[in-house]
């Protein structure tokens, strides 16, 4: 299985920079088993029955690009360095993985002064970065809302700076944990109107937490896509959740979940049989085709970078030469992509 077997033609102009509003005007292409059709995500309601169950991720991004400050004294008096960072993931000691821009100015010990109320301690070892912020809690938060800008995917703050809109923009109307570092994208169409409506048809929902890593804008760099290293993030399905998705299967309803953020959380936590187990912990889960599915039914997900892990995924649940027909349908009708762009349906004729 190659890496050449996952590539397509994208043209620039279909990369959208901003999102549909409202939330759920976005397009929705449907595809049930070979069947496309054409929808608004504000159909979505009527394209799902009774019983079914959504699996939503209620992780909070973080504003985690600061821009900051490194003093230092020299021979010639105070010298100071601007320092782009990123943060990454948060870690048991307490202090935040990071990345920085230019590194190369950071030295053991120094510090940052990202604004008059947040700081941070420069720890490094053998070339990564963590960083030991000044707060912590709902006072870190506090200071890291006020200075720090929202996370955008490369292809998106290629073309343009974040701003005050994309605080709004990219966070689900139901961001609760705090910690992550990317959204889980298929939720950004989902206001509350739009969830009444879920609930007036008899759709039922179902929170999970995926914390998202910045591991997922990482390139596969190997050819034999099968040799990939996944990147591991933190989640969690509580009791709650498990007995409702068992509840729901046990009913004969279907499992949809939300983005592949929550896909691939819950084939994580579900026994080999699809009984779906509590779960905390990290998973680096790899889906390419030839996976033996557990839980989901279907899926609703945007569409995703040519030569892509999430190419991939998709690419397992619909079959390789059926996702390559969708995704020409959505070129030639100028879907818009990636995680402002619009969503996907993807209903396995079985899986």
């Amino acid at each position: 299985m190659k890496l050449d077997d996952f590539d397509f033609d994208l043209p620039e102009r279909l990369i959208a920079t901003r999102p549909a509003r409202p939330r759920s005007s976005a397009r929705l292409l449907l595809a049930e088993g070979d069947a496309i059709a054409n929808k608004t995500v504000a159909d979505l309601p009527n394209l799902l029955q009774p019983g079914d169950r959504l699996i939503l991720n209620d992780t909070r991004v973080i504003p985690a690009r600061l821009t900051g400050y490194r003093p230092r004294e020299s021979a010639q008096g105070p010298v100071e360095a601007k320092i782009e960072v990123t943060l990454l993931e948060p870690q048991a000691d307490g202090t935040w993985q990071a990345l920085a821009k230019p590194m190369r100015k950071l030295a053991q010990n120094d510090k940052i002064l990202f604004s008059n109320d947040l700081s941070a301690d420069v720890n490094l070892n053998e070339g990564t970065l963590r960083l030991r912020f000044n707060l912590s809690g709902d006072d870190f938060d506090a200071a890291l809302n006020a200075a720090g800008a929202m996370p955008l995917p490369p292809y998106i703050a290629s073309k343009r700076a974040p701003d005050e809109r994309d605080k709004d923009d990219y966070q689900t109307v139901w961001a609760k944990r705090t910690g992550a570092v990317a959204a889980p994208t298929a939720s950004l169409h989902f206001d509350e109107a739009f969830m009444a409506a879920l609930t007036a048809r008899g759709v039922d929902v179902t929170f999970v937490t995926l914390h998202v890593g910045a591991g997922t804008f990482l390139p596969v760099k190997v050819d034999d896509v099968t040799t990939h290293k996944m990147h591991a993030e933190w989640g969690e399905v509580r009791e709650k959740a498990a007995a409702e998705m068992n509840a729901t299967r046990e009913a004969g309803g279907r499992i949809i979940p939300v983005g592949t953020t929550a896909l691939r959380l819950i084939e994580s936590a579900a026994a080999p049989d699809g009984t779906m187990k509590a779960f905390e912990g990290t998973t680096d889960i790899f889906i390419y085709p030839g996976y033996q599915w557990k839980i989901t039914d279907a899926l609703m997900t945007n569409f995703h970078l040519p030569k892509s892990t999430l190419l991939m995924l998709v690419s397992a649940l619909m079959g390789h030469d059926q996702i390559r027909s969708i995704y020409d349908h959505a070129v030639a009708n100028d879907y818009r992509f990636f995680s402002y762009g619009d969503a996907s349906l993807l209903i396995p004729s079985r899986i």
